[in-house]
């Protein structure tokens, strides 16, 4: 079969490339996650794609193809779902701290990404400083959300297919198309998702708002800290909240201003271990947890209430 034709549609250049609708996408990236295409076209792919970028529709179907092949874990409650494939590289990586300060309030979280960076400090290995290695099934997520817990799964756990995609950067060297749907994972069966999403570049913050729109999405967004769906600890970004894939006035807020008058008290170094002594003191109350990701807590719990009691009041942008 291949994707050969797909290929000539997608990798004409960035003026040139025409895209995808919704049908073709999912046929390609089924395709490619079902090893249907030579290493050859997989590699083409990914460099056309990153030329290229992804439309919404492109979006839609890459995302169905993907949620197709993923494991997925029965909740009979709404589910706050974090990719973390980020890390950190200057700032403290406070993911984990978010994860854990939900589930502290009653939440269930469930964390996905990689279980290691050479040059990044990753939440896999924050959770493991912490008591909490990553799980790979059912039984062990339920274990964790019943100690009130995040679950950690690791990409290659809920998707060995998009694990592989994932891989394909070790040899051309540049972020792919898969990077950008496995954050887009929502593997929970039977209660509503509410997804976190982030951006570095407002180009991307507006298709990721329109894949929320039409997809409707359950989904909060902000422009990440270090590529991590976390707020920044140092000054609270524009955060955006979208369920049933329309705006939340309410479960939004905008991007702190002025000068910073007062810096959070954070580790001084960003080492899985210092990082998670920090986090067990925040949750013991012994240490401030900082404002902006306290901020970030309040809305995502009044977001899941909301879900859970399934009467939202919408409000447009």
């Amino acid at each position: 079969m291949g994707i050969a034709n797909y290929i000539k549609e997608i990798g004409r250049g960035h003026e040139g490339a025409r895209s995808l609708d919704p049908e073709q996408a999912a046929d390609l990236m089924g395709q490619v996650l079902d090893g249907q295409a030579s290493d050859l076209e997989v590699g083409a792919f990914a460099l056309a794609m990153r030329i290229k970028g992804e439309t919404v529709d492109e979006l839609l179907g890459f995302a169905q193809a993907a949620e197709a092949r993923c494991q997925a874990f029965d909740s009979d409650r709404p589910v706050v779902v974090m990719p973390s494939y980020n890390g950190a590289r200057r700032l403290p990586n406070l993911a984990p701290l978010l994860a854990m300060r939900l589930a502290q309030e009653g939440a269930r979280v469930l964390v996905h990404g990689q279980p290691h960076d050479p040059d990044r400090v990753t939440s896999a290995e924050i959770f493991q400083a912490l008591g909490l290695p990553p799980v790979d099934g059912p039984a062990g997520v339920h274990e964790r959300w019943q100690r009130r817990v995040p679950a950690f799964v690791t990409t290659g756990s809920l998707s060995p297919p998009l694990q592989r995609l994932l891989d394909v950067r070790r040899v051309v060297g540049l972020r792919n198309s898969g990077h950008t749907i496995a954050k887009l994972l929502k593997p929970v069966n039977g209660a509503p998702v509410l997804r976190l999403a982030s951006h570095t570049h407002p180009e991307f913050g507006k298709l990721m708002a329109q894949f929320s729109e039409r997809s409707g999405a359950d989904l909060m967004l902000l422009r990440g800290t270090e590529g991590e769906a976390v707020a920044d600890p140092r000054r609270c970004p524009k955060m955006d909240t979208w369920l049933g894939g329309l705006w939340q006035i309410d479960l939004s807020c905008q991007a702190q201003e002025g000068v910073l008058t007062e810096l959070p008290l954070l580790p001084r170094q960003i080492d899985a271990a210092t990082v998670a002594v920090y986090i067990q003191g925040v949750l013991a109350g012994e240490k401030p947890g900082p404002a902006p990701l306290e901020r970030q807590v309040g809305l995502l719990m009044r977001a899941l209430a909301r879900l859970a009691s399934r009467s939202p009041r919408v409000l447009r942008a």
